[in-house]
């Protein structure tokens, strides 16, 4: 008989990764097409500023407050509110950083399209806050 193709799994308790930014990872599932995971930052933290070179995001916020900052060469910059509830994407070659404010940590769930491919997708750039986490 063969294996079924789907995939289940729980949110891990723990962090499974530290992001290229700094932020608390816990991997999530993959297909072909792309790969989910949940990012947290904790009260008070800011992010390292970041490019990727070949992916794109689709960001959630579940839980906490914050802010992003995204700009592109040429192009005008934004600082975004984050909240629960909050959807944005992270289109490729766009600079972003985010923080968390002060009273609890910044969550979100992010999927990357095509999937994460490891080590130097993601390269530090000049942002407009001082980074408090290390990657």
């Amino acid at each position: 008989m063969a294996a079924h193709p789907w995939q289940t799994m729980r949110l891990p308790s723990r962090r499974t990764a530290v992001a290229p930014d700094g932020s608390d990872v816990r991997v999530l599932l993959r297909v072909a097409g792309g790969s989910m995971a949940h990012f947290e930052l904790g009260p008070g933290e800011t992010s390292i500023a970041v490019v990727h070179r070949t992916i794109e995001e689709l960001w959630f916020v579940v839980r906490g407050r914050g802010e992003m900052w995204r700009g592109r060469d040429g192009d005008a910059e934004e600082v975004v509110e984050l909240h629960p509830g909050t959807c944005l994407t992270i289109p490729v070659g766009t600079r972003f950083q985010f923080r968390s404010f002060v009273f609890e940590p910044l969550a979100a769930i992010g999927t990357t399209l095509p999937p994460w491919p490891g080590e130097g997708e993601a390269v530090p750039v000049p942002g407009p806050w001082t980074p408090t986490v290390t990657g």
